[in-house]
This record gives structure tokens, C-alpha cells and sequence, in this order.
């Protein structure tokens, strides 16, 4: 048996890491605190869960639009990032993130290194009325989903194994700092007075940016211009279910308390939801095209993008207006990008990106008592501020990552790779062999003579259909 040097570097580390993790001393404190809150807690065990569930959303949601051929390596990178991502910000991640402060930059990598102070005891300036712990897996579940939410850019051509890299740098280089700067209370653009209730800077925006680089060093699939269908429509709605159901934990559940403030963001995040899928089907009939189901998916998770900075900070009638006003910006954002040559796949950029900045924008203008409509501008311009630090980070950052991951490991699969589908060429598996009326034209347009097992294997399973077709036939 052949082992493979990358796959066994990283079970090394892997390997090290748990043993690291076994006899490292446990400074986790165990025991009765009396400034936990019952009912806090509750919730917050809630949200962390329903934040989770918004990654498989996702997959659904992204595995729905790509290639039939490209369905199950889609899913997969946004589920393997439940995986990557917890370990990251057990290990050293969460310590980045929220660690003490180093000038507003980041955190101490040994504050919380391996998770060490860590437990059931409330933090007095983190987590006043909750675990430690319980706050550092409900970041973390916003953590993981930021790659996840990257890969739309580079879908249907990227290597796994180099996605794992890069994922894991992202973690560390880009999202635990962006993170302190935003949420920690010594990070620079809190201080400024930067608002950013759950995540539209740290998440969106720098998702966004990450997909925008990402798309660039990557460049185009061979098959950018040609015709594209989705595999699996009803995959994207269940999608857009799970990620609306799961956003209310997400933006309500960063109240970080069971109150009245995660009441309202609960309820702006569903009414700007509601808006912005309505407005991007309105504004695609009325300019002529079809309502469609994709449209009204993408506008639904636009909406909840937008929202998420503003959420408990702004009324319910602003959230009308940042869910419509996102929703139409991104929609003429998709089209222009579908005109040039930029391949963003799945469009994370105008929509994460774009609906992360116009949520960030508007939660300068409409922000109870600071906002710009209350005569206040330090809030808007210190947004308009932080919008170009994080963009120039975010993009440059991550570009610079992109190719230090291509020295070590070439991201892009080969041209024979990509034609037959990741699905084959990454993990040998194939979502079209369980659906081959689906799938078998382009089978037939996309795999090359010598791949025979391939073809041996679809005539079977066709041979097995058609046999089952003449039984039941035969029975009527």
C-alpha cells in the first residue's frame, strides 16, 4: 500500500495534537458558580446548536446549485469544516480570538491554548451570566461556517487537500484576528465604536473578500461560459430552510443573553429575510425574467447576510428597508458579475460580500441613538472605515494565502480532474450514479474513453433500473 507524504503529515499533526491534548494539565474550572444564569444558559445551549446547523444548510444549500458531478465534494468542504475548524479553535483559534489583547491586534495564543482555563465558570468580561466554555463554542460555531461559506467561489475546482490548508490558515491568519478586533473588548474597532451585532464584518464581509480572492488565484472553470443547470433545486431551498432556521440563533443568540435585545434581532432577522427574498423576485419579474426558486433562496439568505450587524441594534421598519435595499443591490451585483469574467461560482461575493457591506453601512445609518438618522456620524464614518481596513485585510490577506498554499500544495485540480467531476477525482464518489437519468449526459460529455470503470459502474446501476422497471411492469 502506497501512503501519500500529504495525508501522512497531516495524521502526524493530528496525532500530536491529541496526545498534546492528553497530558496537557486541565486548568478548567469545575464547579458551582453562582453568576450562571439558568435561563441563559438555556438559550444560549439553543443558539450554539442552531448556529451549528446552519453549516449542513449550507452544504445543502451550495451542493444544490453546482454540477451534478459536483454535488458531494461541494457538501463535503462546507461539513469537513465542522471538523478542521474545532480543532483549530480548540488548540489555539478561541485563544487568538478572545485571548488577552495583544495592542487590540489579537489575542495571547497561550491564554486559552488547548481550551486551558476553559470551563464551566462565567467569565466576568467575556461571558458574565454564562459558561466560559459555552461562549467559546458558540464562537466557534461562527468560525466554521465563515471557510465554509468561501469555497462558493472556488467550486468545482479546487483540491481538497489544499482546501484544508488554506482553511486552517484562514482560521488563524484572518478570521480569529478579525475577530478580536470586532468582538474582543480591547480590539481596535470596538474601541472605535464599530457595531457588528453578529458577525457582518467578521463573517460576511470577510468571507466575501476571502471568496473574492479566492475566485481571482484560482481563475475561471473550463466550463465558465458554458450553459449551467443546477443538480438539485430542492436541495437549495432545504438549504435556505436550515440557514434561516439556524440565523435566528445565529443573530439573536449574540445577545448572549435570554432578553428582550435577542427578541428583536430574532424578529428583524426573519422580516428582513421575508423582504429580501420577495424584493429579489420582484425586481428579477420585473425585468423580465422568471421568478424562479433559486432567486428567491438567494434572496432569502441575502437578506439574513444583511441583517446580521444591525440585528439588535436597529427596529423592525429598518429592517424592512436593509433587507430590500441588500436584496436588489446584490441581485444587480450577481448580474454584473455574471458579465465579466470574474468566476465566483456560487456568488459569495455579491451577496456575502456585497450584503455584508450594505447590513454594515446601514447599521451606521439606522443604529438606535448613534445612527446617522438620529444626527449622529461618528458611527457611519467609523464604518465606512472599518468597511476598507477589513476589505484591503480580508482580500490581501487571504490572496497572500492562496499562494502560499499553492507552494505547498497545488490548489486547483487538473483540467482531466475537474472534467470528470470532483466528486470522482477527490473522494471516488459520485452522487450521479445514484441518479444516472440526471446525470448520464453529462457523463458522457465530461469522462474520456479510458475512465471504464467509471462507465462499467453506471451501465450497471442503469442495467439494475431498467430490470426493476420490467418487474414492477410486469406485476401490473
Amino acid at each position: 500500500m502506497k501512503i501519500k507524504l500529504k495525508w501522512l503529515i497531516f495524521s502526524i499533526v493530528l496525532l500530536a495534537i491529541a496526545l498534546i491534548g492528553a497530558f496537557l494539565p486541565d486548568g478548567s474550572e469545575i464547579g458551582h458558580d453562582p453568576n450562571v444564569s439558568v435561563g441563559d444558559t438555556a438559550w444560549m445551549l439553543t443558539a450554539t446548536a442552531l448556529v451549528l446547523l446552519m453549516t449542513p444548510g449550507l452544504s445543502f444549500f451550495y451542493g444544490g446549485m453546482v454540477k451534478t458531478k459536483n454535488v458531494i465534494s461541494t457538501m463535503l468542504q462546507s461539513f469537513i469544516a465542522m471538523g478542521v475548524v474545532s480543532i483549530v479553535w480548540v488548540v489555539v483559534g478561541f485563544s487568538l480570538a478572545f485571548g488577552d489583547s495583544i495592542g487590540g491586534i489579537v489575542g495571547n495564543p497561550l491564554t486559552f491554548l488547548f481550551f486551558r482555563h476553559v470551563g464551566g465558570a462565567t467569565d466576568p468580561v467575556l461571558s458574565p451570566t454564562i459558561p466560559l466554555a459555552l461562549f467559546a463554542l458558540f464562537q466557534l460555531k461562527f468560525a466554521i461556517i465563515t471557510p465554509a461559506l468561501i469555497t462558493g467561489s472556488f467550486a468545482e475546482r479546487v483540491k481538497f487537500s489544499g482546501y484544508l490548508v488554506f482553511m486552517v490558515m484562514f482560521t488563524i491568519f484572518i478570521y480569529a484576528p478579525l475577530a478580536h478586533w470586532t468582538w474582543h473588548p480591547d480590539g481596535f474597532l470596538n474601541k472605535m465604536g464599530v457595531l457588528d451585532f453578529a458577525g457582518g464584518t467578521v463573517v460576511h464581509m470577510s468571507a466575501g473578500f476571502a471568496a473574492l480572492a479566492g475566485a481571482t488565484v484560482l481563475g475561471q472553470r473550463t466550463s465558465h461560459k458554458q450553459p449551467h443547470r443546477p443538480a438539485n433545486i430542492p436541495f437549495v431551498l432545504l438549504g435556505t430552510g436550515m440557514l434561516w432556521f439556524g440565523w435566528f440563533g445565529f443573530n439573536a443568540g449574540s445577545a448572549l443573553h435570554a432578553s428582550s435585545t435577542a427578541v428583536i434581532a430574532f424578529l428583524n432577522t426573519n422580516t428582513a429575510s421575508a423582504a429580501a427574498m420577495l424584493a429579489w423576485v420582484f425586481f428579477d419579474t420585473m425585468k423580465g425574467r422568471k421568478a424562479s426558486a433559486v432567486g428567491a433562496a438567494v434572496g432569502a439568505v441575502v437578506g439574513l447576510v444583511a441583517i446580521t450587524p444591525a440585528a439588535g441594534f436597529v427596529s423592525v421598519g429598518a429592517s424592512l428597508f436593509i433587507g430590500v435595499s441588500a436584496s436588489v443591490v446584490s441581485n444587480v451585483a450577481v448580474h454584473w458579475k455574471n458579465k465579466s469574467n470574474l468566476d465566483d461560482a456560487l456568488d459569495v461575493f455579491p451577496t456575502h460580500g456585497v450584503g455584508g457591506i450594505i447590513g454594515m453601512i446601514l447599521t451606521g445609518v439606522f443604529a438606535k441613538n448613534v445612527g446617522l438618522i438620529h444626527g449622529e456620524t461618528s458611527t457611519f464614518f467609523h464604518h465606512l472605515l472599518a468597511l476598507v481596513i477589513v476589505g484591503v485585510f480580508t482580500f490581501g490577506g487571504s490572496y497572500l494565502l492562496y499562494k502560499l498554499t499553492s507552494l505547498m500544495i497545488p490548489l486547483r485540480v487538473s483540467p482531466h480532474s475537474e472534467e470528470i467531476g470532483l466528486d470522482l477525482s477527490q473522494h471516488d464518489e459520485s452522487y450521479m450514479l445514484n441518479h444516472p437519468e440526471e446525470g448520464d449526459r453529462e457523463i458522457q460529455e465530461a469522462i474520456p474513453e479510458e475512465e471504464t470503470t467509471f462507465r462499467n459502474k453506471l451501465q450497471n446501476n442503469k442495467r439494475r433500473i431498467r430490470k426493476e422497471k420490467e418487474v414492477a411492469a410486469s406485476a401490473e
